[in-house]
């Protein structure tokens, strides 16, 4: 794929019916949206059609549908995370899987080698003595230290072959409970059913494949038809770890060119390029509206909220809006543009998503899961403060310094 063609060198802006030669014949499917062919076209990703996306909306409806379906499990149940700390829910889930492996199903369990850091040795030993096959993804050795940046950051279930999830949720106690307070976590995640599970299967597999482990096993990996089960078309764009920019990085570049009337970000790590920057202001300086969400008081980095804030005064003079979220550490991943197509998962908009973590991202291409994702944000304005642009100016020397001081290490973060 040429680089240039998502890049903002050529135009890329979405035809209107009326834009079609006289004659032409549009060949549309439910719920089309002018995102679709452009982005199959510049991505190289076929969208499916007939997904069903289900949004789980914090810990509490989050876990509960995750450990159901592990529960109804008959035949496998693959995870995929980059954070399984100990705890209460990392023990609900080990329990779970044990379980569910000593009935004969074949659990896989890939747990990300520094992102599990914190994960206590006694969760792996009852998982392994279960049956659960257990693995790291890119065990950090000192003859490969520079490796260590390359992760891993992609959180993925499935279930029977046939349900999926993915999402911004990690394995641990700060995501429980429903963001009542700065100890519950705000996140969204997705459980998806129909052709689209495919593609995230495919991004646990990919993953799976670096270790010593079978990736096929006969006699459990059946390859069901997944038919349609929603209405929802979805495409799965998974970002590989590597030299240059990925592909989940080139989405969103791809987005923020395509928008024509409002783009609504919410990430819990905002750090992007130069080149990210510029479209963001190209695209406002054309009329589209651009809202972002970012952690406030209880953001668990502060260091990277450093590096986000040293671009807030070029934003803000470009008409961007800024909330700084107030409840508790904002985790969610979300953008939605035009009121037709979302992009959800796992990425940030940051470096590290762009260039140096493994990602999966769905991109949907339905209008009433973008409503619904859209009334969430508005939901969080409310518990959100937005950043005045004039008193964001007159900010003091040691904010102005700690902010530069962070754009020399803004590669890594």
């Amino acid at each position: 794929m040429a680089r240039s063609a998502v890049l903002g060198d050529v135009d890329v802006t979405p035809m209107s019916q009326r834009d079609w030669p006289r004659g032409s014949v549009i060949l549309c499917c439910v719920n089309d949206s002018p995102f679709r062919r452009p982005l199959e076209g510049l991505l190289g990703i076929p969208a499916t059609d007939g997904n069903s996306i289900e949004i789980l909306r914090n810990g509490d409806e989050i876990f509960s549908s995750m450990l159901h379906d592990i529960r109804d499990a008959e035949r496998s149940v693959d995870l995929l995370t980059y954070i399984y700390w100990s705890g209460d829910i990392g023990r609900e889930f080990a329990d779970t899987l044990s379980e569910k492996a000593r009935q004969g199903l074949r659990v896989r369990t890939l747990l990300d080698a520094v992102g599990c850091l914190k994960m206590d040795d006694d969760l792996v030993e009852e998982m392994t003595d279960a049956g659960v096959m257990v693995r790291w993804f890119r065990p950090v050795k000192r003859t490969e230290l520079g490796k260590v940046y390359n992760r891993t950051h992609r959180k993925v279930m499935v279930c029977d072959e046939v349900v999926g999830f993915t999402g911004g949720v990690g394995i641990a106690d700060p995501w429980m409970g429903d963001a009542r307070n700065e100890t519950e976590w705000r996140d969204t995640h997705f459980r998806v059913t129909g052709p689209a599970v495919a593609g995230i299967r495919g991004a646990f597999v990919d993953n799976w494949a670096e270790t010593d482990a079978p990736v096929y096993q006969e006699g459990v990996d059946t390859f069901p038809a997944l038919t349609a089960a929603g209405e929802s078309p979805v495409q799965v764009v998974q970002g590989d770890s590597g030299e240059g920019w990925t592909t989940v990085a080139s989405l969103l570049r791809c987005l923020v060119r395509l928008a024509q009337e409002r783009i609504r970000l919410t990430t819990a790590y905002f750090n992007p390029d130069d080149k990210f920057i510029d479209l963001l202001i190209d695209a406002a300086e054309r009329g589209v509206e651009i809202e972002i969400l970012l952690p406030g008081p209880h953001a668990d980095k502060r260091f990277v909220q450093l590096a986000s804030e040293g671009v807030y005064e070029t934003l803000f003079d470009a008409g961007v809006k800024i909330w700084n979220y107030q409840t508790s550490m904002l985790h969610a991943k979300i953008l939605t543009v035009d009121g037709v197509v979302a992009n959800v998962g796992s990425a940030n908009l940051n470096h590290r998503s762009a260039l140096l973590d493994e990602e999966v991202c769905l991109v949907v291409h339905d209008p009433d899961v973008v409503a619904t994702l859209d009334s969430h944000f508005d939901d969080d304005l409310v518990a959100s403060l937005q950043i005045d642009p004039e008193r964001w100016k007159e900010r003091g020397a040691v904010q102005k310094g700690m902010e530069k001081a962070m754009r020399t290490v803004r590669d890594v973060m």
